[in-house]
């Protein structure tokens, strides 16, 4: 299991298990890491675990978080990585990835309008139906089509580990590419009462679920349906 090596201003270290999805970080006493520090935000920091990939954003914190003393919102974490805030440093220490993982280094597509994200990262396809997933030694790859809105028809294919979709502050979601096939979970929003989205009708919940060739995918006002086609 992936963990973060805290070290608080005062130089006292524990380890914090990331044994959940969200480990919040920040001086409130409601968060998983709770730091004694003004430089600090309340919540100033999540980390965000999808089955063995981590990755960090900053909750718009008024003094911002490093990773290996560059700035950043949002930071895909690999082994060895150490997060400044302010007084502390928060080294991960990931888990050994077999070679069932070779997939290319996790890429965090920066959420935005559903939109604006489909229009850098499309292609216009015809609306043939969608080929039927081959067995199961054939490659796959998946895809989101859009179904409603003016951005129907278009594909997103998801060649990345991991690419996060959706409306910030509404819904944001993230998709994982694993050996097994691909995962949806939730990870938008900071209230309980954020709507999460919506697979074949159905609302997840806290815990990430398999997508299966033709699923249908509500998510920010835009219907999307999920494809497995041969790579």
């Amino acid at each position: 299991m992936a963990k973060l090596v805290v070290t608080d201003g005062s130089g006292n270290t524990k380890d914090v298990p990331l044994n959940k999805e969200r480990v919040t970080i920040g001086r409130a006493p409601d968060n998983d890491i709770p730091l004694n520090d003004k430089a600090v935000s309340g919540h100033h920091a999540v980390v965000i675990t999808i089955l063995q990939d981590s990755f960090l954003e900053d909750l718009d914190s008024t003094n911002g978080t490093q990773v290996n003393g560059k700035q950043v919102a949002k930071h895909p974490l690999s082994n060895g990585d150490v997060i400044a805030i302010g007084r502390a440093t928060l080294k991960y220490q990931g888990e050994a990835k077999g070679d069932e993982d070779d997939f290319e280094k996790t890429m965090i597509l920066k959420p935005g309008q559903v939109s604006a994200t489909f229009d850098k990262n499309v292609e216009k396809v015809a609306g043939a139906p969608a080929p039927a997933a081959g067995p199961p030694s054939t490659p796959m790859v998946g895809k989101l089509r859009v179904a409603t809105g003016p951005n129907t028809g278009k594909e997103l294919v998801l060649t990345k580990a991991l690419t996060t979709i959706g409306r910030p502050g509404d819904q944001v979601a993230a998709i994982t590419r694993r050996a097994d096939g691909y995962y949806i979970v939730h990870v938008g929003g900071q209230g309980g009462g954020v709507k999460r989205p919506v697979v074949n009708g159905k609302e997840i919940d806290i815990q990430a679920i398999k997508l299966g060739n033709n699923d249908t995918i509500e998510l920010a006002g835009t219907k999307m349906s999920f494809l497995l086609t041969p790579q």
